[in-house]
């Protein structure tokens, strides 16, 4: 049987339908459905695959939350933790945090607002020169006693100028002394003629006083002779001194076998009387040793600032007695009456130093500070 074959019809484009199919038929609802399908799938890569990125990046919203989280941070770091006190009442600068209540007051200590407060109050003010005059001579103890003053000057707080004052000539002996202490030093030489003079500190003194106020050095003046005995705490109290201060003395006395007390007498700081004797009651109008008191050294450069009555140079004088007038006779220079001085320290309750005159006079002053070999023979220990 001759079979008969059916040629195809022409494919038209305009048709939604394959050659051959029927419009609704079975097969062609099917292929639609699968050219629809395979389109959703194709647009789906072409999006996820697309380099070209999109004006609203998945960027923004991670920023947002890091920046809301930096902000929480920062105010959270900036926040104080703990109880905070206004330590004056109005500065608001200083803060002192509080202890746990169960910890006491004393085991703390002192807080960091007050030491901060104390340092910066330290490093503000200055601390006033302390000027030491002492004058000395060649003699068997010389060296042992300026050692002993400058060892108690090494310890003192700065700044400290020691003027030392020789006679007639600076002995090498003395100069090499001062360079060995570590402490700021003037080695004066008197000129004058002290052959004939009693006290000789009395010029030495002077020259010291000339140096002063030639170079108007501003500082406390103090007489500290180099054979007496000085407390550490003496000198620390030489700087709360305005104009004059004064204070108790311990002397031994000419037998050596008492020591007796000289000096004044102090409700607070004020004077109200002197410790003396009948003798030196008589002869003496301030019952003072002359190392028993310091002074401004302003009152003999700007004599205008303390209203001083005298128009002459502040000096001791050498034309009165050793021990009973000198000390009256320079202070009155200075000041008018107690009115005018101050007692050091608070009550004039404490010995700060001493005079004690034991001075050796038979032993030869040693050249060089050597002492010469005084053995015949040596003697191995075996």
């Amino acid at each position: 049987m001759a079979s008969i074959r059916r040629t195809l019809s022409p494919l038209y484009h305009d048709r939604p339908f394959d050659n051959g199919g029927a419009p609704f038929s079975p097969s062609s609802i099917s292929s639609r459905t699968s050219k629809h399908n395979s389109s959703q799938f194709l647009s789906f890569l072409t999006a996820t695959t697309d380099p070209k990125p999109s004006r609203r990046g998945p960027w923004r919203r991670p920023f947002y939350q890091f920046l809301a989280f930096f902000l929480i941070g920062f105010l959270l770091g900036m926040t104080p933790f703990g109880q905070i006190d206004d330590v004056n009442g109005t500065d608001r600068s200083n803060f002192e945090i509080k202890p746990p209540n169960n910890v006491k007051r004393e085991e703390v200590g002192v807080s960091f607002v007050e030491e901060k407060k104390k340092e910066d109050f330290d490093l503000a003010v200055p601390r006033k020169l302390v000027i030491v005059v002492t004058p000395t001579y060649n003699r068997a103890m010389q060296g042992y006693y300026l050692n002993r003053v400058a060892q108690t000057l090494r310890l003192v707080e700065p700044p400290v100028l020691w003027i030392v004052v020789e006679g007639n000539a600076a002995s090498f002996e003395t100069s090499e002394i001062l360079r060995k202490t570590g402490v700021m030093y003037r080695h004066l030489v008197c000129k004058r003629n002290m052959t004939s003079i009693k006290d000789r500190g009395v010029h030495q003194r002077n020259t010291a006083l000339e140096h002063i106020e030639l170079h108007k050095l501003d500082g406390i003046v103090y007489f500290a002779d180099d054979d007496n005995v000085y407390s550490l705490e003496l000198f620390q109290s030489l700087r709360e001194i305005r104009r004059f201060g004064t204070w108790p003395v311990a002397m031994l006395a000419p037998s050596k076998n008492k020591a007796i007390l000289e000096g004044p007498v102090c409700n607070g700081s004020q004077v109200i009387g002197w410790h003396t004797n009948e003798k030196s009651k008589r002869l003496r109008r301030f019952h003072v040793d002359m190392s028993g008191f310091a002074f401004n050294s302003t009152i003999l450069w700007d004599p205008k600032r303390w209203k001083r009555p005298f128009t002459h140079p502040t000096r001791q004088l050498d034309t009165v007695r050793e021990g009973f007038q000198q000390e009256t006779t320079f202070i009155e220079q200075v000041v008018a009456d107690e009115s005018d001085m101050e007692g050091v320290p608070s009550a004039c309750s404490r010995i700060l130093n001493w005079h004690l005159h034991l001075d050796a006079l038979d032993v030869p002053y040693p050249q060089g500070w050597v002492m010469q070999k005084n053995l015949e023979a040596v003697i191995t220990v075996r």
